[in-house]
């Protein structure tokens, strides 16, 4: 933890107006401002943080850190008074590496893992795998802090106070091992700046937070900025190659010296997918470790789970795992909450499975990698977000109908929008065939009550999430539990 007051030039920062000051503690926001603290006025989408400065002071700030921009915003507030004025080009990154140095200790081995699908999934099976070799570890990512310690967590990335804070109490823990996930915002916005990364990977890349990123090449070199910059040069870079930009970021690692492993269908790749065999309950695996062959069975649904798998592997091995040792826990790993998720099974065998599938790719490669172990129909549930990436709604329709037998589009999380106009526009890549019913519940009750023998549901867009949000409000809303629930009722449980 940050033990006591810390001076300025010990976290790294240069005072340009003031004294070299003591601080008890950092804050972005100045409503957790408390006496003592370095106030870090970052600049925003909507409004520069230094506009907040006066109330920051009036907490108790003794430090402000920005931007020259917000340094002329403060100006009036920090006048006549006496407080200590940093001033950098970029304050996102220099916060950053002030949080690491302000809580100092984080999990010995740590690894990143960045893309646009994946994350989690790779992130939570480095932490299963580190756990079955008897290491005390954790992830933390969307689903919160999970492993030998939990916690809850707002953001898929934390800002940097709150995740130096908490690879600071993880290790107070006895937490040695970490798996995160980097998110393109995280890295946009510095967040992992001064985490000491051991190794780093890289799922995949297609279209998501476009409301975001201005463009393609802006999304991808957020991403690419884990390996160019975040990573050190004696880190280890797992990339799938497999992926277009692969091989591009390949490149960037091997320029800085990072040992890199490739992981792909490609006889080049150190760690090589050579075959799957499906069934109901999950999948046979036969891959590849620097040339030698190796049989795996997974109690996991979906095609894609071997590569998530491969790539959680490989970070292992990459941090000091023996190769066969880890190869020897991949049987008993476990899916992801909300990830290709099995949630209830009906009494003619049919099978509802919930998953976060929120972008166009993400559903078809959803729905894709179901089918192998489905005999019967398929019937995929579909919406899409409020206030977010329009562009993907008829994307997501279209990807549905294209590749389930049944599509029925529902509310998502429509936030601020009008249900029915999110709906029509997913409705109308979805075509004539599809069914739209507004009330999530409705449409999981709708969509198990269709289900023969043989048949499977995939319920897509929430996941793990335990909320469903219509316009600023979040009602407690589960798609596994409803589903259970329909199952139930359906059968005659309740």
């Amino acid at each position: 933890m940050g033990n006591g007051a810390k001076p300025l030039s010990e976290l790294g920062l240069t005072v340009l107006h003031g004294a070299d000051v003591a601080v008890t503690g950092l804050s972005v926001d100045s409503r957790l401002t408390r006496e003592g603290h370095l106030f870090a006025a970052l600049p925003g989408t909507k409004v520069h943080g230094a506009s907040f400065a006066p109330v920051a002071l009036e907490r108790g700030a003794i430090a402000i850190l920005s931007d020259r921009e917000g340094a002329e915003i403060a100006r009036e507030a920090v006048s006549g008074r006496d407080v200590a004025l940093v001033v950098v080009e970029d304050p996102r990154q220099a916060l950053a590496f002030a949080s690491a140095l302000f809580f100092g200790a984080q999990p010995a081995t740590v690894v990143g893992v960045t893309g646009t699908n994946g994350k989690t999934s790779v992130a939570t099976f480095t932490r299963q795998i580190w756990a079955l070799l008897d290491f005390e570890a954790a992830n933390i990512g969307t689903t919160g802090v999970e492993g030998a310690f939990t916690a809850p967590s707002a953001h898929t990335t934390p800002e940097p106070i709150t995740l130096h804070r908490l690879l600071s109490q993880m290790e107070a823990a006895g937490v040695t091992h970490a798996a995160m996930e980097a998110s393109s915002h995280g890295l946009a916005q510095k967040r992992l700046d001064g985490v000491r990364l051991s190794a780093a990977a890289f799922t995949n890349f297609t279209q998501d937070h476009l409301d975001y990123h201005a463009t393609f090449d802006e999304y991808f070199a957020a991403k690419a900025g884990l390996f160019t910059r975040v990573l050190p040069e004696d880190g280890v870079a797992v990339i799938n190659t497999d992926d277009p930009k692969g091989e591009e970021l390949v490149k960037y690692a091997r320029v800085r010296g990072q040992r890199v492993i490739r992981i792909g269908h490609d006889e080049r790749c150190e760690m090589r997918l050579l075959g799957q065999r499906y069934d109901a309950t999950g999948q046979d695996l036969r891959f590849s470790w620097e040339g030698a062959v190796h049989l795996a069975r997974l109690p996991l649904i979906g095609g894609f789970q071997a590569m998530n798998v491969l790539t959680a592997a490989a970070l292992a091995i990459g941090c000091g795992a023996e190769a066969s040792a880890v190869f020897g826990t991949l049987p008993r790993l476990q899916t992801v909450r909300g990830r290709m998720q099995l949630a209830a099974t009906r009494d003619n065998g049919a099978a509802v499975f919930v998953d976060y599938a929120h972008t166009p790719d993400a559903v078809e490669t959803a729905i894709k990698a179901l089918r192998p172990h489905v005999m019967g129909n398929l019937v995929a549930i579909v919406g899409a977000g409020g206030d977010r990436d329009r562009t993907k709604r008829p994307l997501m329709g279209r990807a549905a109908a294209l590749n389930a037998d049944k599509v029925l589009v529902t509310d998502d999380n429509p936030r601020t929008e009008d249900p029915a106009l999110i709906r029509a526009a997913v409705m109308e890549g979805a075509g004539a065939e599809a069914v739209e019913v507004g009330d999530r519940a409705e449409a999981i009750l709708r969509g198990v009550d269709m289900l023969g023998p043989g048949d499977a549901l995939l319920i897509c867009g929430k996941g793990h999430e335990t909320g469903q949000i219509i316009g600023t409000d979040i009602y407690p809303f589960d798609d596994a539990e409803q589903a259970s629930v329909a199952v139930a009722a359906l059968d005659g449980k309740i």
